[in-house]
């Protein structure tokens, strides 16, 4: 799929693609995953790590950061405020980059 491509999934869609991303909700139209970090600045540190990723793909998540967590929550207001295939392509970049935290730090 292009990465301009913006495609509005159906419930079926996301279910089928939430299975396959251990931790990840959807509720109210929207999914979303809480991680945690060992200190604060490490939780922007990783927020800075996304952010070329989100400016490539023109999208942002709602980042909501308590301390040592972060919760980011997915959804397209330009369609309605639905879950779209570029949530997903963002959602899946923040798995890899917290993978990759995940593997630096061991």
């Amino acid at each position: 799929m292009d990465i301009d491509e913006i495609k509005a999934l159906s419930d079926y869609e996301i279910k089928a693609e939430l299975q396959k991303m251990q931790g990840w909700v959807y509720k109210d139209q929207k999914i979303s995953k809480e991680f945690s970090f060992p200190t604060f600045s490490d939780t922007v540190t990783f927020v800075n790590q996304l952010a070329p990723f989100c400016n490539k793909v023109d999208h942002h998540p709602d980042i909501h950061i308590f301390y040592n967590k972060i919760l980011f929550e997915l959804q397209r207001f330009d369609v309605g405020g639905k879950v779209t295939n570029k949530d997903f392509m963002v959602a899946h970049e923040i798995e890899r980059l917290y993978g990759n935290k995940e593997r630096t730090e061991l």
